[in-house]
């Protein structure tokens, strides 16, 4: 009977489907150790954020190769909201946030819930606030106008690392 198809007749059909695609999957090359972070170039977006910003932006300067930048914004109408979103070397996030908005709702947001110690850990010539969190640690700046935080799931080394790298610099 021709033009009529049988179950018989899909089924063959199915298989050629996927002979094609066990074909596919086997020849074409794929590295199954391969580091699936994707890297992202900050420096645009620093610029403009430097110029935009009411406060000295900071962003990191002479980090080992291994800190690898996963994320950038800049948000002018969320009172200025920077962002920088890294991995440390050991595969831990840290995270550089900054805004105009010095609010504790803020804080809370970006620090996801952590909470002041009273302690503060010196980094270079400054003074930072340590917050501990389930989630996330993090070291606080507050300063006139604006606050800058580096939190994240890395240890207080490490947030410790980003903040000695940073360099606040306005571009007005």
């Amino acid at each position: 009977m021709k033009g009529k198809q049988t179950v018989w007749d899909m089924v063959r059909s199915l298989a050629v489907i996927g002979v094609v695609v066990a074909g596919i999957y086997i020849f074409v090359p794929h590295d199954e150790k391969a580091d699936p972070t994707h890297v992202v170039d900050y420096r645009v977006e620093t610029l403009t954020a430097r110029r935009a910003a009411p406060y000295p932006v900071a962003a990191p300067a002479g980090l080992d190769a291994q800190w690898r930048a996963t994320s950038v914004t800049f948000d002018r109408k969320a009172a200025h909201a920077w962002h920088l979103g890294f991995l440390d070397p050991e595969g831990q996030y840290v995270a550089v946030e900054q805004s105009s908005d010095v609010s504790p709702k803020y804080l809370e947001k970006v620090t996801q819930r952590a909470k002041a110690t009273g302690q503060t850990q010196q980094v270079g010539d400054a003074s930072w606030e340590r917050w501990e969190g389930e989630k996330y640690d993090a070291l606080v700046r507050q300063e006139q106008g604006h606050v800058t935080v580096v939190t994240g799931t890395a240890p207080f080394e490490d947030l410790g690392t980003m903040a000695a790298a940073l360099e606040f610099k306005q571009g007005r």
